[in-house]
């Protein structure tokens, strides 16, 4: 569904980013992981990565790393990793201790 830059700034202008934090932190394992996922697929949109990170999804991916699932793991990284092409994510995301977790999903 959020395939196209339309559709992807379309869906964040709908209100969907602050949902898809809010799933991050309190839905259920199968929810997080597809909320780790779609806010990915968002966050391929410049103008939704900022939308993404003052919405406060870096620190509860950044826990998804630490203790979700291996989906969710897997969802969580591939979002940090779209986030830090922003030069100005690549701190706050540091500043999260992403790093350690991302690093332990190599070994």
């Amino acid at each position: 569904l959020a395939s196209t830059d339309d559709t992807q700034v379309a869906i964040a202008k709908a209100g969907a980013i602050p949902p898809l934090v809010a799933v991050l932190t309190s839905g259920a394992a199968i929810a997080k992981e597809a909320a780790a996922a779609a806010l990915g697929n968002l966050a391929a949109n410049a103008v939704n990565k900022a939308a993404i990170v003052n919405a406060g999804a870096i620190p509860p991916l950044v826990e998804l790393l630490r203790s979700g699932t291996a989906d969710a793991k897997e969802g969580a990284a591939a979002a940090l990793r779209k986030l830090a092409v922003n030069s100005d994510n690549q701190a706050v995301i540091a500043d999260a201790a992403a790093i350690p977790p991302l690093v332990e999903l190599l070994a």
